[in-house]
């Protein structure tokens, strides 16, 4: 940095400046230190830097990706806004594995990562959650609302809920199905009551129309195949997510089905193809860029203030309404 410092004619505070970002500098001396830099081939030492400040500038993010692709966006606005001040984001994929979960965690914590940012697996007792709690890791969780003791950003789940039964109770549908998804994660447990809450207060409520959480793809066309058995086949089903939403639309396709015609079908999350399907599918759709812009701003406020109260945001849904309820929008 001295080596630096003189070719560009500047002090070595400048340079440091212009390098780190720690205060204004005119564009034409950053210009001069940034092409001294390139001149000599000077490479800063991250990790001496980084020693130096007790910090790695380094946020961890573990997210089932191969299980559910609705985190993606969310993944691209926290690494977005981490970019912006100058964090890097190391990913890992949890699989919805708690024990691999954990030892991703544990591992980031010794590699010194200024924070974390996780969808659970499983709730407060789970090895990762009370392996964040006790060494007092600066962490967030998202999607999955575990554990008051932390920062939070997900879906308001019982909006969402209300929002997708109402359509269909207000297009006729009296004979509602719900395939939750997988039982160990929170949103499941909210989707759940939320149903039961609103169909109980219409006197539509049937516990034989909701079927056990499903943990795949395959489970769910399982689930869809047992209603359809049945000896009263449902007006609508509501898949709790969009693996269900998948899952129950192989099972209706197999069976040569049309929907709506024969049933109607939303689900939980929009996603790339939702809007391809035949008939095109209506989904409640998440504020992905939101979460994941509070999350990152969550972890910031987090990692300089490890003793602040805790935040929990409920980010609102929105319905978008498409043709698999039954219903034709104007624009269609």
């Amino acid at each position: 940095m001295q080596t630096v410092a003189e070719r560009a004619g500047v002090s070595l505070a400048t340079v440091s400046h212009v390098l780190n970002g720690t205060r204004f500098v005119s564009k034409t001396t950053a210009e001069l230190v940034h092409k001294a830099v390139t001149d000599i081939g000077y490479v800063p030492n991250t990790i001496a830097r980084d020693l130096a400040r007790s910090s790695t500038s380094t946020i961890g993010l573990v997210f089932s990706l191969s299980v559910n692709a609705f985190f993606l966006d969310i993944i691209s606005a926290i690494e977005a806004e981490c970019q912006r001040d100058g964090l890097s984001v190391l990913l890992f994929d949890s699989n919805d594995d708690p024990a691999k979960e954990w030892r991703i965690v544990r591992d980031l914590h010794q590699r010194r990562v200024d924070g974390i940012i996780l969808a659970p697996a499983g709730g407060p007792e789970s090895a990762a959650i009370r392996y964040l709690h006790e060494n007092r890791v600066p962490a967030v969780l998202v999607d999955r609302l575990a554990d008051s003791r932390f920062d939070q950003v997900g879906l308001n789940n019982h909006d969402a809920i209300h929002l997708v039964t109402d359509h269909l109770c207000n297009l006729g549908h009296r004979r509602i199905a719900l395939i939750p998804g997988h039982s160990t994660y929170t949103t499941t447990v909210e989707r759940i009551e939320a149903f039961r809450a609103n169909l109980s207060a219409r006197g539509l409520l049937d516990d034989g129309l909701i079927t056990p959480p499903a943990h795949t793809l395959q489970e769910a066309a399982e689930h869809t195949s047992r209603l359809l058995d049945s000896g009263h086949i449902p007006d609508a089903i509501l898949a709790g997510n969009n693996l269900c939403t998948l899952g129950a639309m192989r099972e209706i396709s197999s069976r040569g089905m049309k929907v709506p015609r024969d049933l109607a079908i939303a689900g939980i999350d929009d996603f790339e193809w939702a809007d391809s399907f035949e008939p095109r599918l209506t989904v409640v759709r998440q504020p992905c860029a939101e979460i994941g812009q509070t999350a990152a701003r969550l972890i910031r406020r987090r990692v300089a203030s490890i003793d602040a109260a805790p935040e929990a945001h409920r980010m609102t849904p929105s319905l978008i309404v498409r043709r698999s309820c039954g219903y034709m929008p104007a624009e269609s």
